[in-house]
């Protein structure tokens, strides 16, 4: 646990090179520690997610969440940039693929790197934390309460996206899943599938399910906040970067 941290905006190379804003924070010190790349909501790159990524350095990692809605609206609050890449059906998997390598190279590069990169996800960045661990190398990956990793879309929903079933037997690294029992996407069922899938390919994975939450109970200013899980989960999420990156 480190007292003391510092954070700031930067620029790092996302999918093709492209230049696009980060939001990156460190502990004090220059011992050598993991890092985690953490993954925004479709809501965008707002300040519950900046206040994930201040825990992560609290917790003894470097973190940093890029701005996936940068190219669309650079400089726009984070509900309008979320609204022009909602109306545009969503932020396509090849660039999200690109943008999250390029957030795990920073990491990598900074001077305290111990080499090793895990992905954090919440509600469409837990289904995006998903499909990166299929296809980069990190040693760790974080699913909270990623809709749509198994199951379908409902007839009419405004993103472009498909479950990701069919990449799942390529998932590289251990996945821990935290979710709501009361949530609907992902409901119980898909959660059940996915361990099924999982289980059959010999994937390295843990699970965890809250009764009485239901979907982004880690969100402290919304209605659906619920304490004991996202105390819980994070304890849960303590333990399982531990193991797999150090600190």
């Amino acid at each position: 646990m480190s007292e003391s941290l510092s954070a700031t905006t930067v620029r790092i190379a996302g999918h093709h090179g492209d230049g696009i804003e980060a939001y990156l924070a460190r502990p004090e010190g220059g011992h050598r520690r993991g890092g985690v790349v953490v993954i925004h909501h479709m809501p965008g790159y707002d300040r519950g997610t900046k206040e994930m990524v201040r825990r992560l350095a609290e917790l003894g990692y470097d973190a940093i969440c890029p701005n996936l809605h940068f190219r669309e609206a650079p400089g726009a609050a984070p509900d309008d940039a979320a609204a022009t890449v909602r109306a545009a059906g969503g932020v396509p998997d090849e660039r999200l693929v690109g943008d999250v390598a390029g957030a795990a190279d920073h990491l990598r590069s900074l001077p305290t790197s111990n080499g090793r990169v895990g992905v954090l996800g919440h509600c469409s960045g837990g289904r995006q934390a998903v499909l990166a661990a299929c296809e980069l190398d990190v040693e760790a990956a974080v699913d909270c309460y990623g809709a749509f990793v198994t199951g379908t879309p409902p007839e009419g929903f405004p993103l472009k996206v498909t479950n990701l079933v069919d990449r799942l037997p390529g998932l590289r690294a251990p996945l821990l899943g935290l979710f709501g029992g009361l949530d609907a996407y992902p409901g119980p069922e898909q959660v059940a599938e996915l361990d099924g899938i999982l289980t059959a390919h010999g994937k390295e994975h843990a699970f965890h399910t809250y009764p009485d939450a239901g979907h982004a109970f880690f969100a402290v200013d919304r209605p659906s906040y619920n304490v004991a899980a996202a105390n819980d989960g994070w304890e849960r999420i303590g333990d399982f970067l531990r193991i797999h990156l150090g600190v």
